[in-house]
Protein backbone atom coordinates (compact mmCIF):
# COMPACT_ATOMS: atom_id res chain seq x y z
CA UNK A 1 0.00 0.00 0.00
CA UNK A 2 1.69 3.38 -1.05
CA UNK A 3 -1.55 5.37 -1.03
CA UNK A 4 -4.38 6.09 1.06
CA UNK A 5 -7.77 8.67 0.92
CA UNK A 6 -6.97 11.67 3.88
CA UNK A 7 -10.07 10.78 4.80
CA UNK A 8 -9.79 7.01 5.64
CA UNK A 9 -6.20 7.66 7.02
CA UNK A 10 -7.16 11.13 9.26
CA UNK A 11 -9.86 8.17 10.61
CA UNK A 12 -7.80 5.75 11.22
CA UNK A 13 -5.18 7.51 12.68
CA UNK A 14 -7.57 8.87 15.16
CA UNK A 15 -7.79 12.24 14.46
CA UNK A 16 -11.76 11.88 13.76
CA UNK A 17 -14.12 9.41 15.39
CA UNK A 18 -15.89 8.68 12.06
CA UNK A 19 -14.72 8.91 8.42
CA UNK A 20 -17.49 11.57 7.51
CA UNK A 21 -16.47 13.43 10.14
CA UNK A 22 -13.47 13.45 8.51
CA UNK A 23 -14.70 13.93 5.10
CA UNK A 24 -16.09 16.78 6.27
CA UNK A 25 -13.50 18.80 7.86
CA UNK A 26 -11.50 18.39 4.27
CA UNK A 27 -14.36 19.48 2.77
CA UNK A 28 -14.28 22.91 5.23
CA UNK A 29 -10.96 23.54 4.50
CA UNK A 30 -9.69 22.06 7.81
CA UNK A 31 -7.13 19.83 6.31
CA UNK A 32 -4.15 21.04 4.88
CA UNK A 33 -1.54 19.24 2.91
CA UNK A 34 2.03 20.98 1.98
CA UNK A 35 -0.32 24.18 2.76
CA UNK A 36 -2.93 23.86 0.18
CA UNK A 37 -6.61 22.86 1.38
CA UNK A 38 -6.64 18.89 0.78
CA UNK A 39 -9.86 17.18 -0.82
CA UNK A 40 -11.22 13.91 0.92
CA UNK A 41 -10.39 12.02 -1.95
CA UNK A 42 -6.80 13.73 -1.93
CA UNK A 43 -3.95 10.40 -1.19
CA UNK A 44 -1.44 10.83 1.03
CA UNK A 45 1.98 9.36 1.06
CA UNK A 46 4.57 8.61 3.31
CA UNK A 47 6.92 11.83 3.94
CA UNK A 48 3.29 13.93 3.68
CA UNK A 49 2.88 16.73 5.93
CA UNK A 50 -0.25 17.70 6.83
CA UNK A 51 -2.58 20.74 9.40
CA UNK A 52 -5.21 19.23 11.19
CA UNK A 53 -7.90 21.46 12.99
CA UNK A 54 -10.27 19.30 15.10
CA UNK A 55 -11.74 19.72 18.40
CA UNK A 56 -8.51 18.90 20.08
CA UNK A 57 -6.83 21.17 18.95
CA UNK A 58 -4.28 22.51 15.52
CA UNK A 59 -2.05 19.66 14.55
CA UNK A 60 1.05 19.48 11.87
CA UNK A 61 1.47 16.40 11.25
CA UNK A 62 4.51 14.31 8.94
CA UNK A 63 2.71 10.82 7.81
CA UNK A 64 5.17 7.84 8.36
CA UNK A 65 2.78 4.97 8.20
CA UNK A 66 -0.15 4.24 6.15
CA UNK A 67 -3.35 2.36 6.89
CA UNK A 68 -7.12 2.43 5.89
CA UNK A 69 -8.43 0.44 8.80
CA UNK A 70 -8.69 2.08 12.08
CA UNK A 71 -7.09 0.12 14.91
CA UNK A 72 -5.82 0.70 18.58
CA UNK A 73 -4.37 3.64 19.71
CA UNK A 74 -1.29 2.72 20.10
CA UNK A 75 -1.06 1.89 16.78
CA UNK A 76 -2.98 4.48 15.76
CA UNK A 77 -0.06 6.89 16.63
CA UNK A 78 2.48 4.87 15.16
CA UNK A 79 1.37 6.33 11.44
CA UNK A 80 2.60 10.18 12.26
CA UNK A 81 4.61 12.47 14.12
CA UNK A 82 4.17 15.79 15.40
CA UNK A 83 6.37 18.50 14.81
CA UNK A 84 8.16 20.02 17.82
CA UNK A 85 6.46 23.50 17.18
CA UNK A 86 2.90 22.28 17.21
CA UNK A 87 3.54 20.26 20.05
CA UNK A 88 4.55 23.44 21.79
CA UNK A 89 2.19 25.32 20.98
CA UNK A 90 -0.57 22.93 22.17
CA UNK A 91 1.36 22.92 25.43
CA UNK A 92 1.08 26.63 25.85
CA UNK A 93 -2.39 27.00 24.75
CA UNK A 94 -3.61 24.06 27.27
CA UNK A 95 -1.80 26.18 30.05
CA UNK A 96 -3.44 29.50 29.09
CA UNK A 97 -6.81 27.56 28.97
CA UNK A 98 -6.15 26.03 32.76
CA UNK A 99 -5.23 29.92 33.85
CA UNK A 100 -8.70 31.14 32.77
CA UNK A 101 -12.05 30.90 35.27
CA UNK A 102 -13.99 28.43 35.22
CA UNK A 103 -17.84 29.39 35.07
CA UNK A 104 -20.88 26.74 36.44
CA UNK A 105 -23.72 27.16 33.87
CA UNK A 106 -26.75 28.22 35.39
CA UNK A 107 -29.42 25.51 36.28
CA UNK A 108 -32.64 25.33 34.86
CA UNK A 109 -35.27 25.92 36.75
CA UNK A 110 -36.24 26.80 40.66
CA UNK A 111 -33.45 27.36 42.94
CA UNK A 112 -32.96 24.56 45.90
CA UNK A 113 -33.06 25.87 49.81
CA UNK A 114 -29.20 25.75 49.79
CA UNK A 115 -29.07 27.57 46.76
CA UNK A 116 -31.43 30.60 47.88
CA UNK A 117 -29.22 30.60 51.20
CA UNK A 118 -25.98 30.78 49.55
CA UNK A 119 -27.46 33.65 47.53
CA UNK A 120 -28.39 35.50 50.87
CA UNK A 121 -25.20 34.51 52.28
CA UNK A 122 -23.30 36.38 49.63
CA UNK A 123 -25.84 39.58 49.61
CA UNK A 124 -24.90 39.55 53.32
CA UNK A 125 -28.19 39.07 54.55
CA UNK A 126 -29.04 37.34 57.86
CA UNK A 127 -29.61 33.74 57.68
CA UNK A 128 -32.80 33.80 59.54
CA UNK A 129 -35.16 36.45 57.58
CA UNK A 130 -33.93 39.00 59.43
CA UNK A 131 -32.82 42.03 56.45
Amino acid sequence: MTRVRIDKWLWAARFFKTRSLAARACDLGRIEAGGQPAKASREVRLGDHLKVKNDSGEFQVEVLGLSELRGPAAAAQALYRETESSLELRRKLAAERMLLPHFEASRPGKLSKRDRREIDRLRGRSERGTQ
